[in-house]
């Protein structure tokens, strides 16, 4: 479970986890932006991209304040799952629909791994800024989920 692993319960590790996963969702948003053919399409991308750096930032400040080096980059599987996104984008044609069905896939597990940490026994501090930034997390996902939903009507 994330943040069982963390030394003296400060949520540090649960923090650079967290980290790492927002930031491959920035660069998961930004290919999508790149890939999409509508504009209103790339201006949500571009502009959730731009919010996750803001909630990345909060994130290394509290690493450090704890002690910690804040991650620069994403996860291994997360450029493996940027890869799939650029072959299936390549392949469909930057199809819109198959876009925003990706980029909401990625939110559903972004929103899961912040639900799982908030459920560890953390430092107080990290954890209330772990809750705001979940709720950034979780506006993003639910904005994604409706879109997505519109483009089903």
């Amino acid at each position: 479970m994330i943040g069982s692993n963390d030394s003296n319960t400060s949520g540090l590790g649960t923090l650079e986890t967290l980290t790492t996963t927002l930031i491959d969702s920035i660069n998961g948003y930004r290919d999508a932006a790149e890939h999409a053919e509508g504009t209103r399409f790339q201006e949500i991308f571009r502009r959730n991209a731009d919010e996750r750096s803001r909630v990345v930032e909060e994130l290394r400040a509290e690493i450090t304040r704890l002690g910690g080096n804040a991650p620069d980059d994403g996860s291994f599987l997360g450029a493996t799952h940027q890869r799939f996104l650029d072959l299936k984008a390549a392949i469909t044609g930057r199809d819109d629909t198959a876009i925003v069905n990706e980029v909401e896939r990625g939110e559903d597990y972004l929103k899961e791994k912040f639900e799982l940490a908030l459920k560890a026994d953390i430092d107080p501090q990290a954890r209330t800024v772990i809750e705001r930034a979940y709720q950034s997390v979780r506006q993003g996902h639910d904005q994604i989920s409706a879109l997505k939903h519109g483009l089903e009507a």
